[in-house]
Formats: C-alpha cells, structure tokens, sequence
C-alpha cells in the first residue's frame, strides 16, 4: 500500500478546494488530482493578539468552519497565506496605491510569509503551514 500513488489513494474521494487561488489550483492540478471550487463568504479577520502564523491558521480553519456538513466522501482543502514585517500582519491591498504603499514598504527590508493549509473530513481535520523569511 505504501507505492500507491496520490490518485490512486483518493480514488473515492471528492476534493473540494474552497480557494480562488490560482496557485492553489494549479498545485491540485500539477498533482493529478480532480477537485472543485466551492466558496464560502468569510469576512476574513482575526484577533490583534495572534502572531503571524497563528493568524494564517486561524484564517484557515475559519475558511473551513464555513462549511456546516460535508459528505463522507469529500475532502475540503483551504488555506491562508500572510505577509508580516517583524510581527505586524500586512492585510490584502484594497486598491492600487495601497498595493504600491505596501510594496514600497516590503521593498529590501526583511518579512516573512507564511501559508497554512487545513484539511477537512468528517473523521478528522488538521492544519499544517509553510514559512519562509526573506526580502523583496
């Protein structure tokens, strides 16, 4: 069982992907595997307290909490990615300036970024991030 691969171990399943990223589809796709798209309206905001990676788990899993029930057989995949200098949280741009202000502030300094992922199921769940320090 251990060489069975990704496809063939989630044969029977339905992997929803509640993420309009295009990364994140293209990841799904670049590992063969078949998913939908389902959004769920989430106001995205966390307490001023959390620290980088805890407030890209809380985004997550609250992506994921917008769904009441799922089936058996489906698998809900969402994530969260944010982008901190020292510990303050950059939120997403609201228009161009604020994009360019945001840049400009980023631009040779230090920062982190920092992706999480939770995995849903009606037996389990579980979150798991990614981070990476550099400078732009």
């Amino acid at each position: 069982m251990a060489n069975l691969s990704l496809q063939q171990k989630l044969k029977n399943r339905q992997i929803i992907l509640a993420s309009g990223s295009p990364r994140r589809q293209a990841l799904l796709t670049d590992l063969g595997l078949s998913y939908r798209i389902e959004l769920k309206p989430v106001e995205e905001i966390f307490p001023d307290h959390l620290a980088p990676k805890e407030a890209a788990e809380y985004l997550a899993k609250l992506k994921a909490n917008a769904f009441d029930q799922l089936k058996d057989s489906e698998i809900l995949i969402t994530g969260d990615t944010v982008v901190a200098i020292e510990q303050f949280i950059l939120g997403k741009p609201k228009n161009k300036e604020e994009a360019i202000k945001m840049l400009k502030l980023l631009s040779g300094r230090k920062h982190q970024v920092i992706s999480s992922v939770f995995l849903k199921s009606n037996q389990k769940s579980c979150c798991f991030f990614s981070h990476n320090t550099g400078k732009f």
